[in-house]
């Protein structure tokens, strides 16, 4: 799992938003979805992809 996440913009690409990803009691990534911040990472991150389904 990374440390930062670069969220892009559509084509031509700049950055929209840049994560730094802090997480409490790091270990492997099974685990590290178990952490408190995982899901307020995921859902914000996954909103900034601007990915309509």
């Amino acid at each position: 799992m990374s440390d930062r996440i670069v969220v892009l913009s559509k084509r031509p690409a700049v950055v929209k938003k840049i994560y730094n990803i802090k997480l409490t009691n790091k270990s492997t990534p099974i685990n590290n979805r178990k952490c408190k911040e995982f899901s307020k990472y995921y859902d914000t991150i996954w909103r900034d992809l601007d990915v309509h389904i």
